[in-house]
């Protein structure tokens, strides 16, 4: 079985696709790792992010690799080197949008994609996977939430394990709500696998939603299915 769970940044699709995972034991798939490993690598080597040949050449040549179980939090390796804290930066939040655009990129991580659903239950959380990655996946959900809020889970996230005073927190708020977006933005509106819910999504809000009753919503339309 596939379940595809697209939606905007900071609407929990990665907690929410981490829990399904560990309960019914799929293997999770974050594809929009997959993208950031990409932008990640393009900054750190100094590539023109504006240079799309260079980026798609850079996304067909370097080895990504996920190292999680089901229902881990998701390691990812870049060339056999651990990359999970470094793609998760403001920097490459900033920049993701624009190498995630261009087609070679997506052409290449599809393939990574459709593999690892290959002889396995899993569930997909990303931007396209219920209308181009998984057009046939059993389950799609298109997971939304209040953009302030989206902005706060990101920060929180960021920022996991640290002490950071309340108006440290609102500052970062801020700047984060901004660069959400600008990154809504670009993603519905880029020509090629746009964020958009697909036509057969159920459309779930998060916001006042606690993470169990959001997994138990998901996982009821997985036992509807099955």
């Amino acid at each position: 079985m596939i379940v595809a769970i697209d939606g905007p940044a900071g609407s929990g699709k990665s907690t929410i696709a981490k829990e399904i995972a560990s309960q019914l034991h799929f293997k999770k798939l974050d594809t929009g790792a997959m993208y950031r490993a990409v932008a990640y690598t393009a900054l750190s080597r100094g590539t023109d992010l504006d240079d799309e040949a260079a980026i798609e050449d850079l996304a067909r040549s370097i080895d990504i690799r996920f190292t999680s179980a089901t229902g881990e939090d998701t390691m990812i390796s870049i060339d056999g080197v651990d990359a999970s804290k470094e793609i998760r930066t403001p920097q490459v939040d900033a920049n993701v949008s624009k190498v995630s655009a261009y087609p070679g990129v997506r052409s290449a991580m599809l393939v990574h994609q459709r593999r690892a659903a290959e002889d396995a239950d899993i569930v997909a959380e990303g931007r396209d996977i219920g209308t181009v990655v998984f057009p046939h996946a059993e389950v799609k959900v298109f997971l939304t939430a209040d953009p302030r809020e989206r902005a706060r889970r990101r920060v929180l996230q960021r920022h996991a394990g640290e002490s950071l005073s309340c108006d440290a927190i609102e500052a970062e708020v801020d700047e984060t709500l901004a660069a959400l977006k600008r990154r809504d933005k670009l993603d519905a509106s880029r020509e090629v696998a746009p964020l958009v819910p697909a036509e057969d999504a159920v459309h779930i809000d998060s916001t006042s939603h606690s993470i169990n009753e959001v997994v138990s919503m998901i996982e009821q339309l997985i036992t509807e299915k099955r």
